[in-house]
């Protein structure tokens, strides 16, 4: 009787195996074709030459295949060194997975081609040109020379050190308690020639508070040649 019982379990467990058909896997090679297509497109605009690489989706993951892909960045995430995009199945009953990659921009930055000094007014004979992965280096590198030529040094840089933004300010178009010429505009009108005295420092394009020669104390704009100019 046991004879005949198992029998029947081994034709059964037979007869389940060979009418279920296997379970179509994602083929990786479409996966990779998206993300790379999305990463061309979305990478255009980077400031030198791009690289990048993805990880590969494993040809043995129990992903269903998938006729409709969409590709688009990870919440939170940039296009910029280690990443990772967001791949969705849009079919009926779809999955999505997130992919890591890398992305590299090769290109060239600034940096100082002599020591400078805090307040140094920064020219082109104190900048030097480098060229590499931009995604490696600290964030706000500078990569053009107008981003730091007529700025001032914030603190003491040494020689041969990348620039960033932050190391760098904008030179004082008004000193405090200089003597400024107000200008003040409004539709139809502009008068010119009040003097006043300035409360703050300031650079071009900042808000400073002067007080006028009648005491009254008014906000404008800095600009340079000890102007301020109120907008009404």
């Amino acid at each position: 009787m046991s004879q005949i019982i198992q029998f029947v379990r081994r034709s059964l467990l037979l007869l389940l195996l060979i009418g279920s058909p296997a379970l179509a896997q994602q083929d990786p090679a479409p996966v990779g074709k998206a993300v790379e297509d999305f990463l061309r497109i979305q990478t255009q605009g980077l400031p030198g030459q791009v690289e990048f690489e993805m990880t590969a989706l494993d040809p043995r993951n129990n992903l269903a295949s998938c006729a409709q892909l969409d590709v688009s960045l990870a919440g939170g995430a940039r296009l910029w060194g280690r990443s990772s995009v967001m791949v969705r199945c849009l079919d009926a009953g779809g999955w999505r997975i997130h992919v890591p990659v890398t992305i590299r921009v090769i290109g060239d930055y600034l940096l100082t081609a002599r020591a400078l000094t805090t307040g140094q007014l920064v020219t082109s004979a104190d900048l030097a040109r480098s060229n590499g992965d931009l995604t490696s280096l600290p964030n706000g590198i500078l990569t053009d020379e107008e981003q730091a030529i007529g700025r001032t040094a914030a603190l003491s840089i040494p020689a041969g050190r990348p620039l960033r933004g932050d190391m760098l300010r904008q030179p004082l178009a008004v000193q405090q308690n200089q003597s400024v010429k107000v200008i003040s505009s409004g539709p139809g009108f502009q008068v010119a020639g009040n003097d006043g005295r300035a409360l703050n420092a300031g650079a071009e394009g900042q808000v400073v508070q002067v007080r006028m020669a009648n005491g009254r104390i008014v906000s404008g704009i800095a600009r340079a040649g000890g102007i301020v100019e109120i907008n009404y």
